[in-house]
């Protein structure tokens, strides 16, 4: 025979779990950006940046999905998150987590290492031994501001993290080097209005490479495609412009999104919080 639940039991089987989210953004510099980020219970749906994220968990315990495998990041410990690979985000336990976290442009990367196909970091959490003290040291200052100089040296750390952890043969793709060059011009050209939408017939002008070239290389480049290039850049406007306090239709529409609906999946997707939600985590 079933039994009933009182009323006060079962609001407590159907209540969701608590969740709490915290953001703050330190300074940055031209590619790359700080944030510190306080969480309990579930934290990020499933999304993707096309930037390289590399955090280190300064409390609790961080578990992720990436890659078709739960991980776990203890304190102390780093995480290395390729550009475009799908991941959530959880605390491991009831206590949540807290993390400072880099993102760096893979541009950045690219200048580092003098060109070829971005490195790969196949398994993504690293022992603090395994990463430059100077890096934890940049994420704790991370309301200093980062000169030209200062820059450099971390995107060299980052650089040469990356490459350590990725393993020669990681290094080694099909193909041949990209054109660099001619596909910065692409990347620019995207960079300097991203609410046009541009043709891929401008692209092919720009960099003197076929439409075929371009969509092979772009991605080894800078570890994203064109268009989702864009769909990230417009969403820094909308960022920026919600910071300012624009209304979110209004936001979408500058940004050159169809709508408000299109604009909020594109957030959600990039970020695993909705505009609503990343507001409010700022503001807390």
């Amino acid at each position: 025979m079933s039994r009933s639940l009182p009323p006060d039991e079962l609001s407590r089987h159907l209540r969701p779990p608590a969740t709490e989210q915290r953001l703050r953004f330190g300074l940055g510099a031209e590619g790359i950006e700080r944030l510190e980020a306080a969480l309990v219970g579930e934290a990020f749906a499933t999304h993707r940046h096309d930037t390289y994220a590399i955090g280190v968990t300064l409390a609790g315990v961080q578990t992720f999905r990436y890659r078709g495998e739960r991980r776990h990041c203890l304190p102390g410990e780093w995480h290395l998150l390729h550009p475009d690979e799908s991941h959530d985000g959880a605390a491991g336990t009831e206590e949540g987590f807290g993390y400072r976290i880099l993102y760096v442009d893979p541009f950045l990367v690219q200048e580092a290492l003098g060109g070829g196909p971005l490195p790969f970091v196949a398994d993504p959490v690293v022992r603090p031994s395994g990463m430059h003290p100077a890096l934890l040291a940049c994420l704790r200052r991370m309301d200093e501001p980062l000169d030209e100089f200062a820059r450099l040296e971390v995107v060299l750390m980052i650089a040469a993290a990356l490459r350590r952890h990725s393993g020669a043969a990681a290094l080694s793709r099909p193909g041949g080097p990209p054109a660099v060059a001619a596909l910065a011009r692409v990347r620019e050209l995207i960079a300097a209005d991203p609410a046009v939408r541009r043709t891929v017939a401008e692209f092919e002008r720009v960099s003197g490479l076929d439409r075929w070239t371009l969509a092979r290389q772009f991605r080894a480049a800078f570890g994203t495609s064109p268009t989702r290039f864009r769909t990230m850049r417009q969403l820094d406007l909308v960022r920026r412009a919600l910071r300012r306090g624009t209304p979110l239709r209004e936001a979408a529409l500058e940004a050159g999104f169809a709508d408000q609906s299109h604009m909020t999946r594109m957030f959600k997707r990039a970020y695993g919080l909705t505009p609503g939600q990343w507001l409010a985590a700022l503001r807390a």
